[in-house]
């Protein structure tokens, strides 16, 4: 089962749908929602550190279990939705503390100001 704070590899389809890409991302949506749901919720992991808005570095220091093979990014603005069907694997999961900055920082994209 998919749970919250889990880092798995999504295969993501290319827009002509003929071939696709894995990519990392992590479960935000809570374990009650991806029992009962076939999509659960997520956020894009990138390779890519260059300097961006509404980004968090995750490297292994930020993980309970598992292990990623380079430094990544979270792309907090990057929310969306996917079928638990595409996911190939886990291969982390995040700590509490770390799910907790990315939800805070998410809320403040929401919040009105």
């Amino acid at each position: 089962m998919i749970s919250q704070r889990d880092i798995v590899l999504l295969s993501f389809p290319f827009s002509n749908l003929q071939s696709s890409k894995v990519r990392p991302a992590i479960v935000l949506s809570n374990d009650r929602y991806n029992r009962s749901s076939k999509d659960f919720v997520a956020v894009p992991l990138t390779s890519n550190l260059q300097l961006r808005d509404h980004a968090i570095l995750v490297s292994n220091r930020e993980l309970e279990s598992g292990n990623l093979v380079v430094d990544s990014k979270v792309k907090v603005d990057r929310v969306f939705s996917v079928s638990q069907r595409l996911v190939r694997m886990k291969i982390a999961r995040v700590k509490a503390e770390t799910h907790e900055k990315i939800t805070k920082m998410l809320f403040e994209l929401l919040r009105i100001p």
